[in-house]
């Protein structure tokens, strides 16, 4: 029986140089509570991603619920419907309401031109997605939160190495949040990050992200455990040397398929955006069509992923908006299997099954 093609694999570095890192951690006895492989990590993303200031956290939802905490107020959040259902989560476990704007049907980001009508006198933050690494308008954005005076959020999980008019898509907003899970471009296992320009802002949310802890017995504030482990941090060290090859192997992939899948809309690419080829989604004409392809590519053992889906404002415990454009496309989108080792023989399978 071939072996079976999911729509992501998590790469894995070299087992002796992973074992390299954990045996400092031996030679430490540190596991965590921001241990040297920690500190180490961050320094190393600092200057890899050209970015001031980050927090690595335990994973890529503490850092949105940490950036709702400071910024939200109880109040109410303008956010997209298309996204992993993090965003929003975060939004109510937060005790905010998530207001949603629909999409832009080109660039599946939230439409920027529509925000403004979101507003209202208990608005407090601006939470908008990065969809598949593309960039949202975010020189609009920023013009509407400065007039309205309001915050505002990126979640940033899919956008690690983004460039956007030359400089980290991490340098835009208030804060930027960044998943580092397995199936992640970097990844530490689990893991996630917080990215902020005001250095003002570091106290706070490195307390945050520490149970309110300022040294072993004063409290700043309070505060949560978004800590990561060392083992976690020890993955990271091992594969960020590899991030050149991982951009370069999942970049001949995706003109691979940009060769040769024809027939199948895809999502328009944000202008003067450097993109990390995080996923290759494809928009098909119907819900039905979708449905038969999966079906098919099912039986031959791949498995793509319907991401997004469904739409968010259509989930029993979020607003209940309509939101025609997203819950139109999140019915008939289909991220295809892009991973480092995904074979030739591997995409001539799966494009077959489209062309049928």
């Amino acid at each position: 029986m071939a072996e079976s093609i999911f729509v992501t694999k998590s790469f894995m570095p070299p087992q002796d140089e992973y074992i390299a890192q954990l045996n400092k951690i031996w030679e430490n006895n540190i596991l965590t509570n921001r241990g040297p492989l920690t500190i180490e990590l961050e320094e190393k993303l600092r200057k890899y991603l050209a970015i001031e200031n980050i927090i690595i956290t335990n994973n890529g939802t503490i850092p949105l619920q940490i950036a709702l905490k400071k910024f939200g107020n109880s109040g109410e959040i303008i956010t997209t419907p298309f996204s992993y259902i993090a965003t929003s989560s975060s939004i109510v476990w937060e005790g905010c309401k998530p207001v949603y704007v629909d999409i832009h049907p080109d660039y599946l980001t939230i439409n920027e031109n529509e925000i403004e009508n979101a507003i209202t006198t208990k608005t407090t933050a601006i939470l908008a997605t990065h969809v598949f690494g593309n960039p949202c308008n975010v020189d609009l954005i920023g013009k509407i939160a400065n007039k309205h005076n309001l915050f505002v959020i990126y979640d940033a999980a899919h956008c690690f190495g983004v460039k956007l008019n030359g400089s980290s898509i991490f340098n835009y907003g208030d804060i930027s949040t960044c998943s580092f899970h397995a199936t992640k471009l970097f990844h530490t296992g689990e893991g996630g990050a917080l990215f902020f320009k005001e250095s003002s802002f570091y106290d706070e949310l490195f307390y945050a992200h520490n149970f309110g802890h300022d040294g072993p017995l004063d409290f700043f504030g309070l505060g949560i455990n978004g800590k990561i482990s060392e083992l976690n941090s020890a993955m990271g060290l091992s594969v960020l040397p590899h991030m050149q090859n991982i951009v370069e192997e999942r970049q001949k992939i995706v003109i691979y398929y940009d060769e040769n899948i024809i027939g199948y809309r895809k999502f328009k690419l944000r202008e003067n955006t450097d993109w990390n080829f995080s996923y290759y989604p494809i928009i098909f004409d119907s819900e039905t069509q979708l449905l038969k392809v999966q079906k098919k590519m099912n039986e031959m053992n791949i498995f793509p992923r319907r991401y997004f889906y469904p739409s968010l404002n259509t989930i029993n415990y979020l607003s209940g908006q309509d939101m025609p454009i997203s819950e139109s496309i999140s019915k008939r989108i289909l991220c295809l299997p892009l991973y480092v080792g995904l074979l030739e023989k591997e995409l001539e399978k799966i494009i077959s099954i489209l062309r049928k």
